[in-house]
């Protein structure tokens, strides 16, 4: 059958109208986790079966759950919820007033930071470059090529045989690690702001940060964070730092701790000298303000949607051209090339996160302190849908306070039964995002013509 004649047959079936209710169910996921059992829904406190459900008596005998994947390229339905998620999670901590977290930290010290990757050769860019003269090869050291936005050979280097793959590989894989040594310096350096030792400063302020790793073009890292000062307090969840612990003093800190970090690498196999890793030397520290940005000021809410973006971007993104990028292919295989060549040493699993480029970190993160996790919302979700259920059960005349749902799954593949049914979600998903960014557009213009 063709996939006009599967759709076709999808559409005239007599239960299409259960199946699209069950694709709605999970977002119309673009690859969901099919699953056969059942399920019962009961009183927690007597134990009476309220509702069930099997999917023997459901289109196909089957049903779906969503596949959860953080990525857009990979399903823009999951990766919708996740940056929703995100988004809320970044922006409690940074102006409170939701999910639990108090107004009063949007008026602790908050700082917008971007830590870069350094530089493993030349490259094309935008901006240009000012560097003069060819390289050992015969080519321009510097990119004067004027490129238009989304030129596809933007991030490429403009010598390939000089630039350091090696390098940018091993300085990926260990980007984490410059991370964690990073905010234990951060640490110790605001101490030294403060005028304080370790030990005294831990008892009167606390650092927490929200972070997201963004692919560059070139395909290295660079991470974003929201950093917050906090007291310390047995008393309050999200104190207030003292008054002599402001933003000069944690910028000044997390300056000179960005210069201070620095990891040695272990030595890849084939050279003669460990790599000093260090942070690339574009570094970015923007105060956060509480009102929309003006000026070329940052606000709590803008910043949390920029790094709620980059929640669900992935190496997928870099490769715009149908066949690939021989940069990114050349990446991926020394990746593998370097975990085969050291099989049993400290490279050895860097194939596993080839697919990354090397990069092994989360792709967000944060301190426990900062704000809500996101297993909190979704726990909210799923608590949400229960409250539901038990509301339904007392307009049907039951008195109950708590329920309980027992089942049993099993796994049956992933995906959308067939071509057909994948067409068919995707067609409702996109029509269910122009509906919903037309009714963004329609708010939007009304709370405009309010403040008119």
């Amino acid at each position: 059958m063709t996939l006009g004649e599967v759709v076709a047959s999808r559409l005239r079936s007599p239960d299409f109208d259960r199946w699209m209710a069950g694709a709605a169910r999970v977002g119309f996921c673009s690859n969901p986790v099919r699953l056969v059992g059942s399920s019962a829904t009961m009183d927690g406190g007597t134990g009476e079966v309220l509702r069930e459900f099997a999917t023997s008596r459901q289109p196909d005998g089957l049903t779906y759950v969503r596949c959860g994947n953080r990525r857009a390229r990979r399903c823009e339905s999951c990766s919708h919820e996740y940056k929703g998620d995100t988004w809320h999670m970044i922006m409690a901590g940074a102006a409170g007033g939701m999910k639990g977290v108090p107004e009063g930290v949007a008026e602790h010290p908050m700082v917008f930071l971007t830590l870069t990757a350094p530089s493993f050769g030349a490259v094309h860019s935008p901006a240009g470059s000012s560097r003069r003269g060819k390289c050992a090869h015969g080519i321009d050291r510097g990119c004067r090529c004027e490129h238009a936005e989304g030129d596809a050979v933007l991030g490429d280097p403009m010598c390939a045989e000089c630039y350091d793959y090696a390098g940018h590989i091993v300085w990926q894989f260990f980007a984490p690690e410059l991370w964690r040594r990073f905010t234990i310096l951060l640490r110790r350096h605001l101490a030294r702001e403060l005028g304080l030792t370790q030990r005294v400063a831990a008892e009167h302020v606390r650092l927490q940060f929200a972070k997201v790793a963004e692919f560059q073009r070139r395909g290295a890292v660079h991470f974003h964070a929201i950093i917050r000062l906090d007291g310390v307090s047995e008393t309050e969840e999200f104190p207030p730092p003292p008054a002599d612990a402001g933003e000069r003093e944690l910028i000044a800190a997390i300056r000179s701790a960005a210069r201070a970090t620095a990891f040695e690498a272990p030595l890849v196999p084939g050279e003669g000298t460990r790599r000093i890793l260090r942070w690339g030397v574009q570094l970015d520290v923007r105060s956060i303000v509480r009102r929309e940005g003006l000026g070329g000021a940052l606000s709590d809410r803008a910043v949390a949607a920029y790094i709620a973006k980059y929640a669900t971007k992935a190496t997928e993104d870099l490769d715009g051209r149908a066949d690939g990028r021989a940069h990114v292919r050349r990446l991926k295989g020394t990746a593998e090339l370097i975990a085969e060549d050291d099989a049993d040493g400290a490279y050895a699993f860097l194939g596993k996160w080839s697919h990354m480029l090397g990069f092994r970190g989360h792709f967000s993160s944060k301190s426990r302190r900062y704000s809500v996790t996101l297993g909190s919302l979704r726990e909210a979700r799923r608590r949400w849908r229960l409250d539901r259920i038990i509301e339904e059960a007392r307009e049907e005349g039951h008195e109950i306070e708590e329920v309980l749902v027992v089942g049993s799954w099993s796994f049956a593949g992933m995906g959308w039964l067939n071509e057909g049914d994948r067409a068919l979600a995707m067609d409702a998903a996109r029509a269910a995002r122009e509906w919903r960014d037309a009714r963004r557009v329609q708010f939007n213009t009304k709370e405009g013509e309010k403040d008119d």
